[in-house]
């Protein structure tokens, strides 16, 4: 079970950091809609580092659910239409 679980923190990981770099915030400037996407991106953001805290600290239980809250963050930002993604990414689901 702890390879598997160590696999699927590597992979949760890697995804978010990948959406992070994928996604683009699409709202206008100054607008409720852009703070509502920059909330978040540092929703997301955060849980990736406090992932990478866990990570450090040998707990992958809580790394692991770390890293899938960021990324529901990230995905919901993305279904919501505050941000933007290539539509050659399989990072999301469309």
């Amino acid at each position: 079970m702890t390879a598997d679980l160590a696999e699927k923190t590597d992979r949760y990981e890697r995804m978010l950091a990948d959406a992070l770099d994928a996604a683009e915030e699409t709202p206008a400037a100054e607008t409720p809609l852009a703070e509502a996407a920059t909330d978040c991106r540092v929703m997301a953001t955060s849980y990736l580092k406090d992932g990478r805290h866990f990570r450090e600290n040998d707990d992958l239980v809580n790394a692991l659910a770390s890293f899938s809250y960021g990324y529901g963050w990230l995905d919901a930002g993305v279904r919501m239409g505050l941000f933007s993604i290539p539509e050659d990414t399989e990072l999301f689901t469309m």
